[in-house]
Parts: structure tokens; sequence; C-alpha cells
């Protein structure tokens, strides 16, 4: 097996039809059919069950899959290596929305001081899509905050984060130090979006106390959350580090819960497969 059979394997597995494979790989549809009958004839297995005219991975495919997808990428950053070797070197970077406000620039300087031979591209997004990115292989490595759970990703705890309550100059608890977790029962929530962590973890604590609350705004945008909750919109639960300027001025303030303290950690996260390259083992003892 090759990694050319890999790169067919791959696309046939991407778009579950064989035809498709072939015209985004530019060669004919035999040729991808003859590689896939070529690794079932030498392993002695199926890849695909063939099901109305449509593609579906079988155990053994899908166990292929998830080294497959590493085992290219490894091969296409040792070629992009050597035929670079002596001038730059690439690393693919994820960052949660909150990192990526607070820490990252930080991290990135670190790394840019210590190796400026390594270009960086960063995406930034919340816990649950960059997971699905490092599992794609699409990413290198991402820092995030949250519950990271999946069995083939890795995390390293790097920072711990405080989640805090806070609320705009007019609500009525803002001149209040502290309420209890029930007193949150109908308050209007200016949320983040499904599959941010912070979200996950607040949306634990209140389902696990029962709370009903009216998720009026849901956002990937801190900055949209934060104006809202300043115009008395709702109330928010966010990380301490990005909004320390607005507690300083006092347009936010935060509310203590008696029953409750949310802690997160930050971690650094990459697949259980990756290849450790130079870039990459950079970056893992920088942060």
């Amino acid at each position: 097996m090759s990694i050319r059979h890999l790169r067919i394997f791959i696309m046939v597995a991407t778009y579950n039809n064989m035809s498709i494979a072939a015209e985004k790989l530019f060669i004919t549809q035999p040729s991808v059919s003859q590689a896939i009958k070529e690794i079932e004839a030498y392993y002695g297995i199926q890849l695909f069950e063939r099901l109305s005219k449509k593609l579906y991975l079988t155990e053994a495919g899908e166990f292929l899959l998830n080294y497959a997808v590493h085992i290219v990428q490894s091969f296409d950053e040792l070629e992009l290596a050597l035929k670079n070797k002596g001038q730059h070197l690439s690393l693919r970077i994820g960052a949660s929305i909150t990192v990526g406000s607070c820490l990252l620039n930080e991290i990135l300087n670190k790394l840019e001081k210590n190796h400026a031979e390594i270009k960086t591209n960063v995406t930034i997004n919340n816990t649950e899509v960059l997971q699905r990115l490092l599992l794609n292989s699409e990413l290198d490595v991402a820092i995030v905050e949250g519950i990271v759970e999946h069995k083939d990703l890795i995390t390293k705890p790097i920072q711990t984060d405080k989640l805090i309550l806070v609320v705009g100059k007019g609500h009525k608890f803002y001149d209040v130090e502290e309420i209890s977790i029930q007193d949150l029962n109908g308050e209007d929530i200016i949320s983040r979006e499904e599959g941010s962590g912070s979200k996950k973890i607040f949306d634990n604590i209140l389902k696990s106390n029962q709370i009903a609350v009216n998720i009026k705004w849901s956002s990937t945008d801190t900055e949209a959350i934060k104006n809202a909750v300043i115009e008395c919109r709702g109330l928010a639960v966010l990380s301490s580090m990005v909004v320390e300027k607005e507690l300083k001025k006092g347009t936010l303030k935060k509310v203590s819960l008696k029953e409750v303290t949310m802690f997160r950690e930050i971690l650094v996260v990459y697949h259980k497969n990756k290849f450790i390259s130079e870039s990459l083992m950079a970056f893992l003892n920088g942060v």
C-alpha cells in the first residue's frame, strides 16, 4: 500500500462516492476502484459497504481512515520540510475565542522571538469546531478552554481560567455582591454559541441545579455579548480575562454565585497520531 492508495481511500471516504473522488483527484473512476480493491485484497478486509449506490465505511474502513489522514499529513509535512530545509517551517494553530482574544498573541510573540523560522496560520473558533479540525488533520495543534473528551486527542493543561457572572449598570443584580443560583430562574441570558466551552460548563451547572433561563442572545462574539450586557439586555457568564477593562470601569459588575465557583482549564490539544515535527515540538515546549 502506497501514499497514493491512502490519498485515494481518504478522498472516497470523504465523499462516499468513487466518481466524485476520481474527479477531485483528476484520475479515472476505474483507477479509484482499482486502488480500493488492491487495499482490500492485500489486507483481506472490506473498507466500504455498498448500499443503494452509496458507500459507507466499515469498521475496518474507519480504523484505516483514522491513521491514513495523519500518515498522509505527516508525509506532506516531511516533503515540505525537506523542500524548505533551512528556510521556513509552518504550523497550523487553532485557538478558541477567549484564547484568541486574551492569550494567543503573547504565546505567538514568544514563539516568533525564539523561532523566527516558523510560519504560523491561525484559526479562531469554538472548542467543538477546533476538535473536529484536529481530528480531520486540518490543524496541527489548538489551545482551547473547557471540555475535550475525544479519545484520540491528547490534552495538556497550561493555565486555569475563571468564569464569572457579569451584569450591567441598571440591572437588578448590579448592586448585589452575591446571589443564589436559584435567583437565575427565568433570567435573560446573553450566551455564547453552541459548541462553546464556557456555554457547556454553564449549561451543565444550570441543568444540575434544575435552573431554567431564557437564552435571549446567542453569539460567537464576546464583544457583542459584553455590549449587550452593558446595555442591560441580560446577564452573561464570561471568562474573567475578557472583562478586566469593563470591571475596572464599572460598566460591568461581577456577581458571585453562593453555591457555585466556575473554573476551567486552558488546554493545548493535538491528535494522538500526530507526527511531532520540529515546529510543533517548539510550540509545545513554549506554552
